[in-house]
């Protein structure tokens, strides 16, 4: 029986959503300041996936100018209702919250185009969607409790939104403030209407480890809700610090065609039960319904390492991919997986056949801004990465190298500068916003630089050639220890470092290669 191995999203997809229409599924997941913006992915089976689209992926849809890391794009639904597709999100910028809020769109076609955001006058994140029997929608989401008994306590509201009016109509309710007293973030909401019932499913105690998953049925879709006495209903909290994956919880339901049920949820791998370099993943877990209620991962309590596909086939869809296969080898510019910070990857750079052609800008990366950066996610733990480039039109005093990221405050890089006696070789570190970089001395004069990037857990490697340039500790990069909601990625850039810009580089290659193609995951 073919099964699907967990994660069946590796490397940083966190907050998933899915829905199913006809045979295919369909997913988002989050993408903070990295544009294209939630991806959407497809599949007949759940086992193998690809990125046929994302929703925010024209210039003006929204407004990412400044917007720090870890800001951005929030904990996407998707659903499909009344003939289209409709994802709900929330821009997040918290210094500047009136710029940001929650979003709607709609799509005939998931790969899109999809439609300019609707904003929705109400406060919070993690909106959701609901269609009941009448046709009626139903948005839903949470945001900080009016009146808290307690800190970070948050509440779930609903109300109707009106397609013909393009807003929230009638009395909005509120409908959750969290199953355990004194539990922080009841959020990442959904409702579904089940036997003539409305089931709401909510995420509890914070995107970390204790995070949880709390589920409560009402008559009427505005409550009262009741939960179940059993709540939280799945958690991986309580196997402690020695279970390699953390802080399971922002479930989403979804029926296979056979009539049995899963959930995508995310979930860290922390082989040291605390650090994350590869994010929040998304993961796959049966569901049962016992005495009307759902029952995660039955007779285990904790994520699988796979979970068995009784539909699937063993022959893959034309233009689908397994994880694994599909990010081995060389990323061409062709490749959905490219992204670029606060901007599109074709408003920094140009696609030359099988290279980019990156011009330099005057950001650095160590501002809110849109630095001339390309990049991946990291989704494999043990990892070769490559990148050659083309130097020979970096200008004087322009440096191009390659990063390792996690934020504006907190990355590691290889940098190669044009200086008035050749090109020279550095090594940089951003601790906390702190930057610390060394000079490494001279470079033979080349129109090539070969980069590349090793990673072996919680150990990294950059270098130029075979020159070791900078190690770095994944433990003290990844979001538990910087903060922020971010996996690590692997990138590219060019910059003048405040003055104007005159140069360019080439990607002529980039390769990411998975050191045990799946034996790491």
């Amino acid at each position: 029986m073919i099964e699907a191995r967990n994660p069946i999203l590796p490397g940083c997809h966190p907050d998933p959503s899915i829905c199913r229409a006809g045979e295919w599924y369909y997913l988002v997941s989050s993408t903070f300041e990295y544009l294209p913006g939630l991806p959407v992915l497809r599949s007949d089976d759940l086992v193998r996936w690809e990125t046929i689209g994302h929703v925010i992926d024209r210039p003006g849809m929204l407004d990412f100018d400044g917007i720090k890391s870890s800001g951005g794009l929030y904990a996407p639904t998707i659903r499909h209702g009344l003939g289209q597709f409709w994802v709900a999100c929330t821009l997040v910028d918290p210094e500047n919250p009136s710029r940001g809020g929650n979003f709607l769109v709609t799509a005939s076609d998931p790969a899109g185009p999809w439609s300019d955001p609707v904003m929705l006058d109400v406060e919070g994140i993690d909106p959701s969607i609901a269609f009941d029997d009448e046709g009626r929608v139903w948005l839903h989401g949470t945001r900080l409790a009016a009146e808290p008994e307690w800190h970070d306590q948050t509440e779930v509201w609903v109300r109707e939104y009106s397609p013909a009016r393009g807003a929230l109509v009638g009395d909005e309710q509120v409908i959750w403030r969290g199953a355990v007293h004194g539990a922080v973030w009841a959020e990442g909401p959904h409702l579904y209407q089940l036997d003539g019932r409305w089931l709401l499913i909510a995420a509890e105690g914070g995107t970390e480890f204790h995070h949880a998953v709390s589920v409560a049925y009402a008559d009427q879709i505005t409550g009262p809700y009741v939960g179940n006495r059993a709540n939280p209903v799945f958690t991986h909290r309580q196997l402690g610090r020695t279970s390699r994956v953390i802080g399971a919880g922002h479930a989403d339901l979804v029926q296979a065609p056979d009539g049995s049920w899963l959930a995508v949820m995310l979930a860290m791998r922390a082989a040291d039960g605390r650090h994350y370099p590869l994010g929040r993943e998304t993961f796959l877990c049966p569901v049962v319904w016992e005495d009307g209620w759902p029952v995660f991962a039955p007779g285990e309590g904790r994520l699988p390492d796979a979970v068995p596909i009784p539909w699937a086939v063993e022959d893959a869809p034309q233009g689908s991919w397994q994880p694994d296969d599909r990010i081995t080898g060389v990323v061409g510019p062709a490749d959905p997986r490219w992204t670029a910070l606060r901007a599109l990857p074709a408003e920094v750079a140009v696609a030359e056949g099988d290279a980019w052609h990156l011009p330099v800008r005057t950001a650095s990366l160590h501002e809110a801004s849109t630095p001339a950066f390309l990049g991946l996610r990291q989704q494999h733990a043990d990892v070769d990465v490559r990148c050659t480039l083309d130097v020979r039109e970096l200008a004087m005093q322009e440096s191009a190298g390659l990063v390792l990221r996690q934020s504006e405050r907190d990355h590691v890089a290889v940098i190669v500068t044009r200086a008035p006696d050749g090109l020279r070789l550095c090594a940089e570190h951003c601790r906390r916003g702190e930057q610390q970089r060394r000079d490494l001395g001279a470079l033979p004069e080349a129109d090539e630089v070969e980069l590349a990037l090793r990673g072996r857990g919680y150990d990294y490697t950059l270098r130029c050639g075979e020159v070791e340039v900078i190690t770095a500790d994944g433990r003290d990069l990844d979001a538990s220890s910087t903060g922020g909601f971010l996996g690590l990625w692997i990138g590219a850039y060019a910059t003048s470092e405040g003055a104007e810009p005159h140069g360019a580089v080439r990607i002529t290659r980039f390769t990411y290669a998975p050191a045990q193609a799946g034996g790491d995951r």
